[in-house]
This record gives C-alpha cells, structure tokens and sequence, in this order.
C-alpha cells in the first residue's frame, strides 16, 4: 500500500503564506567559487563555481507582502519585519499537529523554486525522530511532487560529518539541494561542521554551506533556537530568509503569516477529534493510599506533596496535601486508614531517589512507587484498550471502510515489555503477559468473533519499538537521540505502509501487516505518527514526562484507508485516550499545556478585532480592514458595556448577544456588528474533548422512515449530471475588459540602486573606496528575461493553452507585464481564476442522471453520538431519522433543538456525509432537508444551508460557487424544493 497525497486548501494557503511573501522578487543566481583542489572531486561543475540564492527585494516591500498574507489569513499584521533576530526576516507558521506541516514546506521549496528559482534549502530539526520523520515524508511524496512539478530533479541528504563531500555537492549543484540536520550537530565549536576540514580543502562546511545563502526551514523552533547559542549557530548559516514550523510558538517576535491552530484544526475537523476514556479506582479511603508526587525544598525546607485520601463533607476524596517532617497522616487526613502510619520521619530530595519515611512502617514510597491502584488501574488500561480496538475494527468491517485500526501504548521500561532468560532468549514481561491474556480473553467472545478471520497468534498482533545494544536485545533509551535510537525511529518509519495494511495471507506475508497492538518507549514522543492510531494508552511507572499534547500528537493525523487514501470525518476520525486519571482532570491538564504553549483560549485583544474586513480589492487581491487602533476603541467600549471582562474574558452579556445575534455598539461600529460578532463568537469557541463513557451508537428508530421521511426523500433523493455551458468569448471578454480585468492590472517597475567607487591599483593589490559623501546615487532599470507567460498562466487556471492566448492577445497593458512579470503574473491569475470560478456556476446546467441515492445507507451508517454534546431527539414527535443529531456546532444543534419545537416542520433530517452533490469544484454536503406545512395543508420542501452567523457574500469565494451550484442541482429535479441560506430555523419561514 502506498500512501496517497492531495494537496488540500489549507495547505495550499499554507504554502502560500510562504511564497506570497516574497511578491516581487524575480530569478537570480548567487554565484561564487568554490574552492578545489581535492583531485577526487569530479562532480563540480568545471568553472568551481557554486550556486545560491540571491533574493532582491527590499524590505519596505516585503513588510507589505507579509501584512498582505496576514490579513488573508485573519492575522493582525505586524508593524516590523524582523523579530528579535535582525540578521534575516524569518517568519512563523503555525500548524497544528497532524496536520502536515512537513508536507507543507517541502511543497513550499519546490514553490519557491518554480516561482523564484531558488535552489538551497536548509532543514534545521531538533531532534533525530523527527530528522527521520522528515526523511520518510520527503520519500513517501516524491513521486507525487514530481507529478506536480513537471518532474523537477530535486535532492534531499543528512549532514553526516564523515561524508564532508555531499556539503561541496550541496554548495555547486545547479538543481534544488535540500540539507536536513539536528541543531546539536552544529550548535557547538566542537562540532565537525564548524571546523576548517581538509576533505573541503581546508574550508569549515559551515562557511561553505552559508556562502549559498541557503533558505531556511526550522521545525519545531521553540526546541531548536531556544538559546542564546543555538539563535548564533542558526545565524552562522547565513540564511537569505527563515520560515519556522510548530503548533506552539514560544518566540512571538516574528511576524506570524499563517495559523492553523488547535481549535481551528478541530473545528475544521482537519484531526481527529478527541474522546478520553477515564479509568480511575476509588477506594473510599478504605485503605492507606499514598502517592509521592514531587518533592520540593524551598526557604522553609523540605516538603512533598502527597496524593491521599482524605476526608471531606461528602465523604473521602482523593486530594494531593503536601507533607513536612512531623506531620501526622491521621490528622491530615482524618482516616483511621492511615492511623498505622504515623508521622513523616524523614524526607528525601535527592534527585532521582526522592522518597518519603514514616514512623509507624519501615516501607518509604518514592516517585516510581507502584500502588495496588497503580497495577489495577494499568491493567484495566490494557484491557480497555483493546476492547476500544476490538470495537472500532467492527464498526469499520461493518461499514466496509477498509481501515486498519492501530493502538499505541507507551512503556518507560523496555522490561515491562520483554525480558530474557537465563539462556538470554526473549520471554514476555509483566504487560505483554497482561496484554495477551486480556486480547486472548476478548478475541474469543462471541461478537468479536469475525474479527479473527485470519488466526494470527497472539504474539504477533503486537510488537514493541525499542533501541537495541550490540548484541541485538532491547535497551531502554532516555532520550530518544542516541545511535542506537535511530535504528527504532527507522524501524517504525519503514513499517509505516506495512502498519497501515490488514493482513491477508494470500498477499500479505510481512510482519508489519499482522501487527495491531504497538507498544513503544516513552523516549519516543514526537516526531512520528500514524494515521491509523486510534487508541492511546500510557503505562508510565516512573514520572511520566510525556505530556498530553506529546501523547495526542502521535495519533491525530487523519486516518488512511487500504488504498492510502484519506478518510475524513469525525464520524471516522476519533482518538480514544486511555487516562488514569478523570475525564475532567484530562481536559483541564491538556489545555493548561495549550496555554503553556501560547496558546491563548478567549482572551479578547485588539488584535480579535483589527482583522475584521471592511473591503475588499479582487484585482489587487487585498483587503482593508479595520485596523489597530479602531479596534483598541471597539475593545473599551465592549469593556464599557460589560460585554468583556477587564481581564479581557467574555460575559454573558457577549454570550447572549452572540445566541440572540444583537448587540448595542455605538453608531460608528453598529454596520459591522455581524462582523463583530462573528469575531467574537470565533474568539471563544475551545477544543471539544468528548467523555468516552457519553458515547453511544446513534439508531434509526423504525418509526422514523415514515410517510413524511418518504414525502421528502422522494423528492431529494435524484442524483444528476451537469454540463457547462461555458462561452468562451463571452469569458475572454470579462476577462480582459470587465472594471476588474486583466486591462486594470497595474505594476510598478522594479529598480535597484548601486553606488559608484573607485579602484586603486597598486602594487598591493586592488583596493576599493567607498563613495564620498555626497555623492550622486545613480539609478538604472533592470531589463528581465521574459518568463513564459502563456505556459504559466496555463498551469495555475488549468485553461488550454489556446484561450490562454486568446486573452493574451487582447490585452493591451504587457508593457505592465515588462514592468514585473511576477506580479503582472500572480494578478493575472487571480482575474482569470476568480472569473472563470463565476462563469463555471454560472453556466452549470444540471439534469437527472436516473441515479438514487440508496436509502439503504440510512440504516447501514454507523454513527456515535456524545449524549452531553449532541441533540438527543424526543422520539414521540417522529420527526426525525435517528435518536440523536450528531452536529458540528452549536449553530447545528440549536437549529435541530428549533426544528424539534416548530410545530410547523413536519419532518427534519442532518443529510449525512455521503449525500454529496457533484460540482465542478468539487462535492458539496448540503445540512438540512425539511418538510414544512404551512397553513396545515400546504407542504414546502427545503433544502437548508447554515453558516452560523457568517455573511454569505462574504464565505470565501469557491465555498459560496459550491453552494452556488448545489441550488442549481435542486433546482434541475423540478420537485418543490426550495432552497434556503439560515442561520437560525426561523430564517427558513421568513
């Protein structure tokens, strides 16, 4: 199985955060010699000249392009262009976990050569998983890229200080050349990199690499220059311009260009979403339950904190109480279970043998002490975890959705894991053991029969990926970035396609395809993933240092099915997480980390407020807004009227305006409170972690598919062809001569400015002077090579070749074209694309195909539904399919919760996922259908689009074509439906 990429819109913006940035900067080499006289080396080309990048493009520019993609990215633009670095502009891009990010910059290098030529590029990583992450997503997408790219050759290679030579091949390759290194491989003087060598003729590799003046990518920054010494080893690079991938940025100095942060991703359902499975043992203070925590000296000396039982007004609790020499348990506790222990005799701070005595038993317990509730809770994680497995496998058999389901566990000791003998063979350890006989125990019960097909042995359904000493046995790593560790990290990344594939005997013979369960080592907690986990579990015995974001990461990514393809949805997509603590403990812990990441959840700023569109310019594709400092004033006023707290929080005031869609603003800011609105309701949206233990199967209630279910369905239930009809002189036309054609475009030309010196020849040698002051700067304008407008005109609209030069040849403003190619280039593109958009909607015309949709899959779809989250519908009325609405919003919800108390609708419906309309821009899932009676006898069909509390003039432009284009598929099967933009269910009767 190979695995399949599509670039999708998100990334796309993404890259072109990047690439926009550099608006205006047109193709130049940066030549320079490199030095040979090695007799070995043969593949430098025969002047020794070596190539970089030359970027010529001055910064009051670039300051406008970055605030151009900053507002078109709903980031408030920055007023400077350089962070706390003033070496070179770097930039932040800020992508949540699983979303790609690595896929997103290598698409990015082969953007910003095609654009602009560049053709040395620089990967700075911090750590080996996620160097060989890096390697594998370069592998499994070449082919891909090279299809996109017209085939461009393209390299990428580690820095390996034995292999000196590949950083001279880097430094003269007249092709794009990508280097991927840690920041410890450079970041000390020691460092072979940073040392003259006599493999590059005496040259330090860093010099070499820096003469190219390589583009710089940094991912994970916050873990690569986070010193003051990693920032000058960075600087050492030389690098033309930066451009830093995370989902937390800690340095926010650099200006921000594109963010896809963790509630968007979510919200997007560009992840899976998140359930926890909280598995907890609560004794009643029954028995003397101690837990050592931490221990901490401070002015007043020694202490630790303690989780206890404790008792309280509703009988005991468990609570975390810290501890100091002399404290009596009984009388902290008030517990007789803990009478026996006395008081704390002795504490213990030294680092990594921490502990804690008591007077009244000779045991201590220490930070890796394992509790009876330790062990029972770690065993029921097995178990769980397994039957989570065991469950989503059947859900997918049944709805025949091809996926293989992966669950991943996490070790801290390779021990618990596998042990060996006294004959040094491999035995289970104390969880494998568990684990075998809890799976042995579930496989065998009668409703996961089916799932057994293939009678693969216990022992092969799991594997563990651990380091390995010299004699080929199973070591335990600490950090994750040890030789021994790169052979785990390219073990797991080579068995990626193989983790991927359900086994089948008759094909599929490799270890990798039989296995379900991963266990791995607590070290390895970033840098790899896989689509295909969907349950977590973490058997930590020793502090668990693994954080939840870290725990998370490495199973959000979008699941792949059989054929490598992506299978969206929530419906899908959700990652179990088996917690040993409760569900709400969970959350909180898990957003804290997001707020010690910077990731802010409903704090108002000006900056919530200054993106928020005012107008917008298609020809220049830019956009006005309100701004800084009219925002600051919207700010105190929403403060004033107790909208916003003065820590910066929403009342409930806001929250009411939000629900009711009113709000009291003065004159000057009343037409745009939507807008307002909208911003403020986006502001206080957080990630939506679901409680596993709420999670039920929704059913289709028999009593449902009635006559009002058929009186409806027949009349949506038709499929349909289209055509276009697509004039295409009429196009041409609006494209070359509308107000906003490509006869509008306006450029400016591009000059460059150079000082006049002298030379003073001598016997010395040649020497410059600089120019006196005063003198003449004199100005001269650059000529360019002409790219070829017409083959690239064709690439980004995907027109033929002959309308391209249709409309080239009525155009009468190339001397604009002379001016900047580049920008003449980009504006052209976004006319056409934006024309061609409308004209394509416009001329579709839809006619039945004689298709259905099957009604079958009503009964056949297997859905879940959170009974704290989704509507649950009152089955008495019969008003609708299924006992609950599973929704994707609080829009969604309030509007089925309307539906369900207007008597007026007769019947209502979510149309599911796999009711998709075919349009030119691709499939579009309508929301709603209703059957409404007016009157008491007369029945009205609708179809119903809901957008929350968005403009719909103002959705970005192919999302409103698509929906454009849904009205005209109903339209076209001519059976009463009317079709409804809401966003509340009232609209639909106005």
């Amino acid at each position: 199985m190979k695995i399949k990429f599509d670039t999708l819109d998100y990334q796309t913006q993404a890259v072109n955060a990047a690439v926009n940035v550099l608006n205006g900067q047109f193709v130049k080499e940066l030549n320079f010699t490199v030095s040979d006289t090695s007799p070995e080396i043969d593949f430098l080309s025969e002047d020794g000249i070596g190539i970089g990048n030359h970027i010529i493009i001055d910064d009051e520019t670039m300051l406008h392009n970055v605030n151009q993609v900053q507002l078109k990215n709903n980031i408030a633009p920055s007023k400077n262009l350089y962070g706390k670095n003033e070496h070179f502009p770097q930039f932040n891009i800020e992508m949540e976990t699983g979303t790609g990010k690595t896929f997103v910059y290598l698409k990015t290098i082969l953007e910003l050569n095609k654009k602009y030529g560049f053709k040395k590029f620089v990967i700075v990583v911090p750590s080996v998983a996620i160097r060989e992450g890096v390697l594998k997503t370069f592998n499994i997408t070449k082919e891909y890229f090279r299809k996109q790219y017209d085939a461009v050759v393209y390299d990428l290679f580690v820095f390996d200080s034995s292999k000196l030579n590949r950083i001279r091949t880097f430094a003269s390759a007249n092709s794009i050349d990508i280097m991927v290194t840690t920041i410890q491989a450079f970041n000390k003087n020691s460092n072979v990199m940073n040392n003259e060598n006599d493999q590059l003729s005496g040259v330090k590799p860093i010099d070499m690499v820096a003469e190219t003046r390589p583009i710089l990518i940094i991912d994970e920054p916050q873990s690569v220059d986070n010193t003051p010494t990693a920032k000058d080893a960075i600087n050492k690079l030389n690098p033309a311009i930066g451009f830093r991938y995370s989902a937390t940025h800690r340095d926010k100095s650099y200006p921000t260009i594109y963010r896809l942060n963790a509630v968007d991703a979510y919200n997007q359902q560009l992840v899976k979403q998140i359930e926890v499975s909280s598995l907890e043992v609560d004794e009643n203070g029954n028995r003397d339950h101690l837990k050592l925590k931490s221990v901490k000296t401070g002015k007043n000396g020694i202490s630790a904190k303690v989780e206890v039982y404790k008792k309280t007004k509703v009988g005991a609790k468990k609570t975390d109480i810290t501890l100091k020499r002399g404290d009596n348990l009984f009388n902290k506790t008030k517990l007789e279970a803990y009478d026996n222990m006395g008081s704390v005799e002795d504490i213990d701070g030294t680092p990594g043998a921490e502990a804690v005595y008591f007077s009244g038993t000779p045991d201590k317990i220490t930070l890796s002490s394992a509790t009876l509730e330790d062990e029972q809770i770690k065993q029921m994680q097995i178990a769980k975890t397994i039957e989570e497995h065991l469950e989503k496998e059947l859900t997918f058999k049944k709805a025949c959705k091809r996926i293989k389901v992966l669950s991943l566990i996490f070790l801290d000791k390779v021990e618990n894991y596998r042990t060996y003998d006294k004959d040094g063979n491999a035995v289970p350890g104390r969880y494998a053991k568990i684990f075998q006989e809890e799976y042995n125990h579930l496989i065998s019960l009668p409703r996961y029969r089916e799932l057994n097909d293939y009678d693969v042995p216990t022992a092969e359904v799991h594997d563990g990926y651990f380091s390995k000493d010299g004699k080929g046995k199973l070591k335990n790593s600490t950090k994750g970035e040890s030789k021994a560790d790169e052979s785990t990290y390219e073990t797991i990344m080579q068995d990626k396609e193989g983790l991927l594939t359900m086994y089948d005997p008759k094909h599929h013979t490799a270890k990798a395809n039989k296995i379900r369960f991963i266990f791995s080592h607590s070290a390895l907690k970033e840098g790899w993933d896989n689509p295909n986990v969907f349950q977590i579990a973490t058997l930590i015995e020793n502090k668990d240092e693994i954080t939840k974001r870290q725990k998370i990461g490495r199973g959000l990514r979008i699941a792949v099915n059989e054929d490598g393809e992506r299978v969206p949805g929530f419906d899908v997509n959700t990652l179990t997480v088996m917690a040993n603590e409760s569900y709400e403990d969970f959350a909180k812990g898990l957003q804290s980390e997001y707020e010690e990441d910077g990731v802010t959840f409903g704090i108002f700023t000006a900056d919530t407020f200054s993106i928020i569109p005012l107008k917008y310019d298609p020809v220049t594709d830019e956009e006005e807004v309100l701004g800084e400092l009219k925002a600051e004033q919207l700010l105190t006023e929403l403060k004033q009227k107790d909208y916003i707290t003065k820590q910066g929080r929403a009342t409930g005031s806001l929250k009411k305006a939000i629900n009711d869609q009113q709000i009291n603003l003065s004159e000057e800011f009343q037409p745009i409170a939507d807008k307002i609105l909208a911003a403020a309701q986006n502001n206080i949206k957080k990630i939506d972690i679901k409680n596993a233990t709420d999670k039920i199967p929704v059913t289709v209630e028999p009593e449902a598919l009635s006559s009002d279910f058929q009186e409806l369905w027949d009349r949506i239930k038709y499929k349909t062809n289209y055509k276009v009809d697509f004039n295409s002189d009429k196009f041409i036309h609006k494209v070359v001569n509308s107000s906003e054609g490509l006869n509008s475009i306006q450029t400016t030309r591009a000059t460059l400015s150079y000082s006049k010196g002298t030379l003073d020849i001598g016997n010395a040698g040649i020497e410059t002077s600089e120019v006196s002051e005063g003198a003449d700067q004199l100005k001269y304008q650059v000529a360019y090579q002409l790219p070829d407008i017409v083959t690239h005109l064709q690439s980004s609209t995907n027109l033929t070749r002959r309308t391209i030069v249709k409309i080239l040849t009525q155009v009468d403003n190339l001397d604009s074209f002379k001016n900047n190619p580049l920008s003449y280039m980009d504006q052209a593109t976004n006319i056409i694309n934006s024309v061609k958009n409308k004209f394509i909607v416009d001329g579709i015309v839809y006619y039945k195909n004689g298709d259905q949709f099957d009604q079958k899959l009503f009964t056949s779809e297997v859905l879940n539904a959170y009974k704290n989250h989704d509507f649950k519908v009152d089955l008495a009325k019969h008003k609708t399919l299924t006992d609950y609405i599973v929704t994707d919003s609080d829009v969604e919800k309030r509007f089925a919760e309307d539906a369900e108390k207007d008597d007026g609708v007769r019947f209502y419906m979510k149309l599911p996922d796999w009711f998709k309309i075919r349009t030119p821009l691709g499939s579009y899932n309508p929301d709603w259908a209703i059957l409404y009676e007016k009157a008491g006898e007369q029945h009205l069909y609708f179809i119903v689009e809901t957008k929350g509390n968005i403009n719909f003039d103002e959705l970005r432009p192919r999302e409103s074509e698509k929906i454009a284009a849904g009205k005209k598929h109903f339209a076209a099967l001519d059976t009463g439906i009317t079709f409804k933009k809401a966003t509340e269910e009232k609209d639909i009767r106005e």
